[in-house]
Formats: C-alpha cells, sequence, structure tokens
C-alpha cells in the first residue's frame, strides 16, 4: 500500500512538471509570436519614416520577449537613422550579447564598428570589426571598415603622441619658468637684504662719527676749539723741517752771537795788557 502510494506521487509530480513545461514553452511560442509581431509593425512604421511610432513598436516587442535580437537590433539602427548614436549603441550591444547565430551577431558588431567610427572612436571600431569578422570572414564591406579604423587609429595614436610631446615640453617649459622665477626672487630678496646691510653699516658709521664728536662725559664737543687745535696742528706741519747736514737759521744765529762773544773777551784781554805796559830790561842780551 505504502509502495503504491509512492509510485503515486512520482507520476503526479511528473505529470504536473511536464505540463508546466509545456506551459511555459507555449507561453514563451506566444511571447515571441507577439515580438514578432511588434517588430513587423515597426519594420513597416520604419519605412513610412514614422520613427517615434516605430520606436514604440520595437520596445513593445522588447517588452513581451527580452531576448528579441530582431527588436533589439532594428530598434538599434532606428537609433543610427536618427542620429541618436549612444542609444543605438546600447541597443546594438545588447542583440550582440542575446544573439545565438553568427549571422546577427556579425551584423550586430559591424554596425557596432560603425557607430564607434561616427563618435571617432577608432580603436574600440577597430575590435568591433574584428568581431563582426570573426562571425562572417568572407563580408568584404566589413574588412574593408576595417583597414579605414586601423588606419584612423594609427593617426589618432601619433596625435596622442605628439599632444603627449607637446604637453612634456610645457610642462617642463612651465617647471623652468616657475625655477627662474623663484630664483628671481630670491635674487630681489638677496638684494633687499644687501641694501638693509648697507643702511645699517651706513647707521653705525654716522653713530659712530656722532660718537666721535662727543667728548668722554657723552657731551657734544667745542668744535671752535677741535678747529683751534686743528688749526695749530696744521702750522707746526706747515714748518720748515731741517734738513740733513744744513744749519737752520736758529742754529746760526746762536753760532755767531758765540763767535762775537769770544771776539770780544780776545779784545778785553789785549786791551788790558796794553794798560799794564812793557817792562824794561836791564841786562843786555848777549
Amino acid at each position: 500500500m505504502k509502495m503504491k502510494y509512492i509510485i503515486l506521487t512520482m507520476v503526479t509530480l511528473i505529470t504536473s512538471l511536464s505540463f508546466s513545461q509545456e506551459q511555459d514553452k507555449e507561453a514563451e511560442l506566444t511571447a515571441q509570436k507577439k515580438a514578432n509581431n511588434y517588430v513587423y509593425e515597426a519594420n513597416n512604421l520604419i519605412n513610412k519614416e514614422d520613427f517615434v511610432t516605430a520606436e514604440m513598436a520595437y520596445r513593445k516587442a522588447i517588452s513581451e520577449q527580452s531576448t528579441s535580437v530582431a527588436g533589439q537590433y532594428n530598434l538599434g539602427s532606428s537609433y543610427i537613422k536618427k542620429g541618436v548614436y549612444d542609444e543605438a549603441l546600447y541597443r546594438l550591444e545588447e542583440a550582440a550579447k542575446t544573439s545565438t547565430s553568427k549571422a546577427e551577431k556579425h551584423k550586430a558588431f559591424h554596425n557596432i564598428g560603425n557607430i564607434l567610427m561616427k563618435n571617432k572612436k577608432c580603436k574600440e571600431a577597430v575590435e568591433a570589426y574584428k568581431n563582426a569578422l570573426r562571425n562572417d570572414p568572407t563580408d568584404e564591406e566589413t574588412r574593408y571598415n576595417l583597414g579605414l579604423a586601423k588606419e584612423c587609429a594609427e593617426q589618432q595614436k601619433d596625435k596622442q603622441d605628439q599632444n603627449k610631446d607637446n604637453q612634456d615640453n610645457k610642462d617642463k617649459q612651465d617647471q623652468k619658468d616657475k625655477q627662474d622665477e623663484n630664483k628671481d626672487k630670491q635674487d630681489q630678496k638677496d638684494k633687499e637684504g644687501d641694501k638693509k646691510d648697507d643702511k645699517k653699516d651706513k647707521g653705525d658709521q654716522d653713530k659712530k662719527e656722532g660718537d666721535d664728536k662727543k667728548d668722554e662725559n657723552g657731551k657734544p664737543k667745542d668744535e671752535k676749539q677741535d678747529q683751534g687745535k686743528g688749526d695749530q696742528d696744521k702750522k707746526e706741519n706747515q714748518k720748515p723741517q731741517q734738513q740733513p747736514g744744513k744749519l737752520s737759521n736758529q742754529q746760526i744765529k746762536s753760532l755767531l752771537e758765540a763767535m762775537n762773544n769770544q771776539e770780544q773777551k780776545v779784545q778785553e784781554k789785549i786791551n788790558a795788557e796794553k794798560q799794564k805796559g812793557v817792562k824794561v830790561k836791564t841786562d843786555k842780551d848777549w
């Protein structure tokens, strides 16, 4: 009895699971059918250039089936026609992720490359075209666009390198200018310091000269007295100096006076002897 209950339970679960899977499959088919209808409607609206209504229809298709590659891809393509490249890029990247066939992936990556080229993102476009060719190596249009993208990417790289060199040179020049400016400021500062030192030295000199004009008690000296002293010193300095080996006038005068005195003494002696007379001799000389 217990075994029959177990078997019955298992059969019920299997039946329920199968029924659930059939329901899910049916719902998925229904959603896919609705999505395809919305895509078809949107495509017709695009042909009529009714982009606003077409966009709404594509969004409904994606809402019914989020993995609707046709809805994502066609909505992205409609944005390209309107020039809304950022939104177009987003929708095409979704299509490239959700698509299961190589053909769908190829078309998505090809258009992604085209959008990147329009946005001047050449390096990224090269990778997009390469992905497109991995899914369809026979597409010559993709291969041609890849060549253009490579050339564009190389030019951009050269320009970036040139801009980098220019920026580096500018930075070096700015750094040099800043160093020169700092040096000039330092030189100016040093000059101002030298001027202050000169003023200080001059002030010290003026103070010293002022101190020289004061006596030991700190009182101003008599300038007239100092001036007289200076004149006396000047006169003494102006007196004739005795030359070596030559008598001065004073010495000559003294010498003449001494000679006159000596001559006077001799004359006085002679006169004294005359007054005594000559002694007479009594004996006859033989």
